[in-house]
């Protein structure tokens, strides 16, 4: 009998699963959660095999949710369920731990094999995640932006202009825009705004005005 816990914040999703899995001979589910902050302490309390976890969630999110239970329960399998397919949150899953990622409009009977492989430590995925996630392992890697050009680039987030970062950094404005123009290259955009928010989605950069 292999022992479930369902975590979804919108209740008729829930009910829908919790229904639908419990109906299976061989699952159990043996509780529920709204969001990431209760899984873990179902998770504590339950002992699941599989967690079937939502990503979207309010007090925590299930990516965070995944990383806690797989670091403090490593036996639990999280299977995540969700109806989005970015490559960003494939990939944060996929980090946090998780043994699988399914999209919501997988058929019911199809989501009970997911479990019942997910509890025998197999890693489970949708199709169109698959194809992501190799496309991505093929792709080209991209050269990262060095320091200085990091350098420069947080000069531009902060609003200097290329003959402030010149000075600032003690070299001339002809190769601050050198540096801006590789920077452009390895990340894929072409003005300086878009550089700047890219960077900072990628973790190269503090946000502008952070702590």
């Amino acid at each position: 009998m292999t022992r479930i816990l369902v975590v979804d914040d919108h209740p008729v999703v829930r009910g829908g699963l919790v229904g639908w899995l419990a109906a299976q001979p061989d699952l159990e589910v043996v509780g529920e959660a709204a969001d990431g902050l209760a899984a873990l302490a179902a998770v504590a309390e339950h002992e699941p095999d599989v967690v079937l976890m939502d990503l979207r969630m309010p007090r925590m999110d299930g990516v965070t949710a995944t990383g806690r239970i797989t670091a403090v329960h490593p036996d639990v399998r999280v299977l995540v369920l969700t109806t989005y397919d970015t490559d960003a949150d494939i990939v944060r899953a996929v980090e946090a731990g998780a043994a699988g990622y399914l999209l919501k409009d997988t058929p019911l009977p199809q989501l009970a094999d997911a479990v019942r492989a997910a509890a025998r430590g197999e890693t489970v995925l949708a199709p169109p995640v698959a194809a992501k996630l190799v496309s991505r392992m093929r792709a080209p890697a991209v050269e990262a932006p060095t320091a200085r050009e990091l350098q420069v680039l947080a000069g531009v987030a902060r609003g200097l202009t290329n003959a402030d970062i010149g000075r600032e950094l003690f070299i001339g404005e002809a190769t601050v825009k050198t540096h801006l123009l590789r920077v452009f290259a390895k990340l894929g955009v072409d003005d300086r705004t878009r550089a700047v928010l890219v960077a900072v989605e990628r973790g190269l950069l503090a946000v502008p005005g952070g702590s």
